[in-house]
């Protein structure tokens, strides 16, 4: 069994950072398909590892981990990679890792639901509209602060990157504008060149979905 357990699916850009920066270090770890869209979130067996319901979830010797955020303190202080140079950093970190699942990430993370997997008889334009607007708001924030800057805290790349990445490589399927946010683009670019970078999709299991009624 590998060191690190990461319960995930291909869809989940929250499963992702973890994964990315799993594989990033090159630790020993292995996926753990959870079948999302088929309820298994909501199972007993599930539950009883994150009562939360939600992935991803790492399990690390008789650690348990959920919340990317908290798992990628963990993994960079067990990895040695991609954390902080001392306490200004680790709190400046802190910082963009909230910002990104308050501002970013949750708007980001609904929108490309209620587009892509909720259906069409569902979906609410204006709720649509609204979280199209709020993320655009979180991606003024982002294009400013990677303006003159490889990476979000400067110079190398850290788990504030690998947080605010997580759901940039399905752009397609929330229609990002790349051409009007050049310094996200530049940046997904260097994130992409880190030896060891996979696309979700290649990364975790899951993809493509199955078609109802599919084992």
């Amino acid at each position: 069994m590998a060191e690190y357990r990461l319960h995930c699916f291909a869809q989940s850009g929250n499963a992702y950072k973890a994964a990315l920066m799993l594989e990033l270090a090159g630790a020993d770890w292995e996926p753990v398909f959870v079948d999302f869209f088929n309820g298994a979130t909501r199972s007993a067996e599930f539950l009883a590892l994150n009562p939360m319901g939600e992935v991803p979830v790492l399990e690390h010797r008789k650690l348990v981990l959920s919340q990317s955020g908290v798992i990628l303190d963990h993994l960079a202080r067990r990895l040695g990679r991609f954390g902080p140079a001392g306490p200004a950093e680790r709190r400046e970190i802190l910082r963009w890792l909230l910002w990104d699942n308050h501002k970013l990430t949750a708007n980001i993370a609904t929108l490309r639901f209620m587009t892509n997997f909720m259906p069409e008889e569902r979906r609410q334009p204006e709720v649509i509209a609204f979280l199209r607007a709020r993320a655009g708001a979180a991606l003024k924030v982002l294009e400013r602060q990677l303006t003159g800057r490889d990476f979000i805290l400067g110079d190398a790349p850290s788990i504030a990157d690998l947080s605010c990445i997580g759901y940039f490589y399905y752009a397609e399927e929330w229609e990002f504008d790349a051409a009007g946010h050049p310094a996200i683009s530049a940046w997904m670019d260097r994130i992409r060149a880190l030896p060891g970078w996979k696309h979700p999709y290649d990364l975790m299991p899951g993809h493509p979905l199955k078609a109802p009624g599919q084992g």
